[in-house]
């Protein structure tokens, strides 16, 4: 479908779930559902109150490890993921792959209601407010 690679079959199952917009786990406190059982596990850390990692810069608290991290870039200026076509540098991997679709002219998110496409999750969501004023 999008001539990906996968070593183990269970990697190459998992990818296929994004391209049939399938999500079989649940989180049963917001109902946001996720392709892999691990993307689950990580967001129910989201609902829990605590928030062990803190950063020694600026005080701020997290739930994950990564997520501190990343946080920390902001105060080092690192942007360790640069784009191979236009030399722009981001300090997270799903900003730089967000980027990429302005080359790619990728558009993953897709209306239900009319199959218009769009880019960016928040290019879709701002058309589905059209759809849902031609309702009212």
């Amino acid at each position: 479908m999008c001539g990906k690679a996968f070593i183990q079959r269970c990697d190459l199952k998992t990818h296929l779930r994004t391209h049939k917009k399938e999500k079989p786990y649940f989180c049963e406190e917001c109902g946001m559902a996720f392709t892999q059982s691990n993307n689950l596990k990580t967001h129910l850390r989201t609902h829990m109150k605590e928030k062990s990692y803190a950063c020694e810069i600026c005080g701020k608290r997290m739930t994950h490890k990564n997520s501190l991290n990343e946080h920390l870039r902001i105060h080092t200026k690192e942007k360790p993921y640069v784009c191979e076509e236009c030399d722009m540098a981001f300090t997270q991997r799903c900003n730089l792959k967000r980027h990429l679709r302005t080359h790619t002219k990728e558009k993953p998110h897709v209306c239900d209601i009319c199959q218009k496409a769009f880019c960016h999750k928040k290019g879709l969501k701002a058309h589905l407010r059209v759809h849902a004023k031609e309702k009212t």
